[in-house]
Formats: structure tokens, sequence, C-alpha cells
């Protein structure tokens, strides 16, 4: 089969479109018509799904953690434990916004940051999931969620390959259906920091693992290059408003930035062709007018010796190229030619 996987129905290997992500994340900020504005507009701007992340605070941070002090202009409470709930649906706006996403038609998924978190995304019904970056070493979360038997996005920012590798390797040996993304966990992060080149390495280690990026950068520059060099998934946060109050917000794509990277990376993926160089027939016009041909630089009476001093090249393209003119130096013209004549082979001895 090679690398190919069908993620909630579409089939991604490396002759498709790009499957694209808006990461929503909790850019709702907590509140549900929010949520569902977002969808509408991933939809709208040609996004392939939607994708949420799911915490259970208590489940996840220690007490110490939870409460505390988080106090700044991104703050939402006096806690971060306080503040991060002020960011979370509840279980009723998670089964809305999954049945809103599908009544739209645009794929959902969610990311779960703990195992009860998991738990609760499987019993909803989700078709896939993802697994955070943070989470790349947490194989009690991993193996839960592997054990699902769903396809599965791994992320892999602050990590090295060898930890990727054993990860993969262990997720693998659960369930086969993952995606692998290639990500830098800087937010947001400037381009010297991104290393796309790892996508290569990722291809050529990973032969029979779909590559992706999953950008903290600001723009679509980065996203479209990722693609060229092979990622067919891109996971890029979604917002409504850049200025709005929250840490993702300034790095997310607003929905005519969202829309313009889906139309590029289409154009990148038909720009890529196959790797055969041939001549098109849209270019057939281009080769004649620009194109050169072999010609009688002067009147040239029967009998004369073909030479640089008696030939010139110019277009249009209608005649022997000069690329064959080793072909017909030296050769004695059988009958008399006018100035700029087209120089043809039958009359040649």
């Amino acid at each position: 089969m090679g690398r190919e996987i069908t993620f909630n129905n579409t089939i991604i290997n490396d002759e498709s479109s790009c499957y694209v992500i808006a990461e929503i994340g909790n850019n709702h900020q907590g509140d549900l018509n929010n949520a569902k504005k977002l969808i509408e507009d991933a939809k709208s701007s040609g996004a392939s799904a939607v994708k949420f992340q799911r915490r259970d605070n208590k489940e996840l941070f220690t007490s110490e953690m939870f409460d505390s002090p988080y106090v700044g202009p991104q703050s939402f409470a006096s806690t971060y434990g306080e503040h991060r709930d002020k960011l979370e649906l509840s279980d009723n706006d998670f089964d809305e916004i999954y049945n809103y996403s599908k009544k739209i038609g645009i794929d959902f998924f969610v990311t779960p940051f703990d195992l009860k978190s998991a738990d609760f995304l499987n019993e909803l019904g989700l078709e896939s999931y993802k697994i955070a970056s943070g989470d790349l070493t947490n194989f009690p979360l991993i193996e839960k969620v592997a054990k699902f038997q769903k396809p599965m996005i791994i992320s892999t920012g602050a990590s090295d390959f060898w930890e990727v590798e054993k990860t993969l390797n262990y997720a693998k040996n659960i369930n086969p259906r993952i995606i692998l993304l290639q990500c830098t966990s800087i937010y947001p992060a400037k381009p010297i920091t991104i290393n796309l080149n790892v996508i290569n390495t990722y291809r050529e280690k990973f032969s029979d693992t779909v590559i992706g990026y999953s950008g903290h950068d600001s723009g679509i520059t980065i996203p479209v290059a990722a693609y060229a060099l092979g990622a067919r998934v891109i996971e890029k946060h979604f917002t409504l408003d850049r200025t709005q109050k929250g840490t993702d917000h300034q790095f997310s794509l607003t929905p005519d930035l969202l829309k313009s990277l889906v139309t590029e990376l289409e154009n990148v993926r038909l720009s890529l062709g196959d790797s055969e160089k041939k001549l098109l027939s849209e270019e057939k016009l281009a080769r004649f007018k620009m194109g050169k041909k072999i010609i009688a630089s002067k009147n040239l009476s029967k009998g004369t010796i073909l030479s640089m001093e008696n030939l010139q090249f110019k277009s249009p393209g209608d005649g022997i190229p000069p690329n064959e003119l080793e072909n017909i130096l030296g050769k004695k013209i059988t009958k008399d030619y006018i100035f700029e004549e087209n120089i043809k082979y039958e009359d040649l001895n």
C-alpha cells in the first residue's frame, strides 16, 4: 500500500490534495456560539477538518500547578487551573459541535490531553484523534487512544528524533493508522526554528507513514513549502480575530488567510506535476515563436557547400533546429536558395 492512509473517509497519499486542518483549539474561549462560528468559517474557507482540544484540568495538572497564580493580559482567571477551565467547552457543547460539523460537512476531531478526556471522546464516537506534542512521551495516553483503532495524528514538537521513532514504533504496534507531523513548539515560531527539512528525514525513515506539518508560524508561506517537501497534512491554528485575548490568536490564520492557504496548497499540488520532462501541447506556440531554425544567410547557388559563413539561425522555429547543425555543415545543396529560406534535408547531398 505504501504511504497512504484513509483519514475521516479521505484518502491521503503523495498524490493527494493537502488535508488542511483548522486547529480551533481553545480559540472559541469556552463559548459554544464562537465554536460554531469558527466551524462555519473553517468550512467556507475550504478546510478539510476542524480540530478542538479537550482537557479535564483536574486530571491534567498537579494541585500546585492548577492553583498557581496566573495574572497577565492573556489570563481569564487568577489561577492557571481556573484560567484553563474558562476555556473549556462542556460535554453537551462537544456533542453539539461534533454533530454540527457533521451537519455542515466538515471533518471533526479532537486532541485529548488526559485519559479521562480520551474516554469521553471515544464515547462521543469520534472517528479520529490527535496526540499533541506535549504527550509524545505519554505512552499511557497514546496506548489508550491507539486501542480505539481509529486513525491518529501524532505531533512531534519539542522532541529528539529517537523519541519520535520510539513513539511511532510503540503506537504502530497497537494501531498502524498514524500520521506524523513535524512541529516546533514555540508560540509563535520564527522561520529559523521551523526546520522543514525534518519532513525529508521523516519521509526517508518512515517510508510507510504519511507525513505532515503542524505550524505555529504566522503566515502561509511555510506550510505551502512544507507541502512541496512532501507534507500531505497541514495543521494551522484558526481564529476569527488575531487581536482577541488568548495566547494562540496572534499566530492563527483568519478566514481570509486560511482560504488563501487552501488555494495555494492546491496550486502547488498542480504545479508539482510528474517527474517526466516533456514538451506540453500548450508550449508549442511559444516554441514556434521563440525557437530557431537554420536558414540561408544570403542567396546561395546550387552546389554551394554549407558553412557557418552562409547560414543563420532565426525565429520562427518551423525548420531544422540549430541543435542539428552538425548534420548540415559540409553538405552540398542541390538547388538554389534565396536569402532566409529554410534549409531542408531533402535539398542536401
